[in-house]
């Protein structure tokens, strides 16, 4: 059965917690889909785990909706959000709209994704109106570090604390979805996930939220430049393709592969006649 907003929202009422990773390609999204994953994040977090940029700063419109359509042509039945990038939407509301309809059109996915509270809640709006569904994003926003000083826990002081909480009330009342809330306090998270009616999506929040996401690679040990604390490595892909690609080398280096089992053969009469 298809996810859609309307599932997210069901899973909330009836307690049941919502399944999400990030995802950039089509074959990555078509094994998470067949996994049953309720919905993949085409994050910005791209920039870093497969552009290799220090941050999300540099992505652009054209990379996020390359991406979320080949993640959309991989997932039939999750709920697939594409990440409005830094700059797509901050600059005016019509823009906003504008670059969520691009994401939506061209790159097919039924959700888009944005960052910030109080200061995004007119695009929030907007986007909602022009009947785009928006996930919200509070806590340590990624596009903020410059202003943060670095990927920092949010929250964790009683005015932080506070304006947490109203942030979520704030990106709900604007017409958001659901809301992801990023290194957040567990306790906080979970009050704020009792404080609205949307679903929270956590990532370094606790397991209090409605539910999670990671990025697939952290999960699965594939980026190595640095691991979150609140990652579980679900296995060491990492290094099971390290030594793969050792195998290959080695193979190729010894003369055993292609072995005969790998080619194709040709008439011997053909190969006579050439001579």
């Amino acid at each position: 059965m298809k996810n859609t907003v309307f599932t997210f929202r069901e899973q909330k009422a009836k307690g049941e917690k919502i399944s999400m990773l990030t995802a950039y390609d089509y074959s990555t999204a078509k094994l998470m889909d067949e996994a049953g994953i309720n919905g993949i994040l085409v994050g910005d977090s791209l920039g870093m785990v497969v552009l290799g940029y220090e941050d999300t700063l540099p992505v652009t419109m054209e990379d996020m909706i390359h991406h979320t359509a080949a993640v959309c042509r991989g997932a039939k039945n999750t709920l697939v959000v594409g990440d409005m990038p830094f700059m797509s939407y901050q600059v005016s509301v019509e823009e906003a709209v504008y670059n969520a309809g691009r994401l939506m059109k061209e790159g097919r996915c039924q959700a888009v994704k944005l960052e910030g509270a109080a200061s995004v809640c007119p695009q929030i709006r907007a986007i909602t109106n022009a009947s785009i569904p928006v996930m919200a994003h509070i806590g340590l926003t990624p596009q903020s570090i410059n202003a943060f000083g670095g990927f920092k826990v949010q929250g964790k002081s009683e005015e932080a604390a506070k304006k947490l909480l109203e942030d979520a009330k704030a990106v709900e009342e604007a017409g958001a979805f659901a809301v992801v809330l990023e290194c957040v306090p567990a306790k906080l998270a979970e009050l704020i996930s009792k404080s609205i009616s949307i679903p929270t999506i956590g990532i370094g929040a606790g397991a209090g939220c409605d539910g999670q996401i990671l990025v697939y690679q952290d999960m699965l040990g594939l980026f190595s430049d640095f691991t979150p604390k609140f990652v579980k490595k679900y296995a060491n892909v990492g290094e099971m393709m390290t030594q793969a690609f050792r195998d290959y080398i080695a193979d190729v280096q010894e003369g055993s592969f292609p072995a005969p089992e790998h080619t194709f053969a040709i008439s011997e009469g053909v190969i006579k006649k050439l001579y």
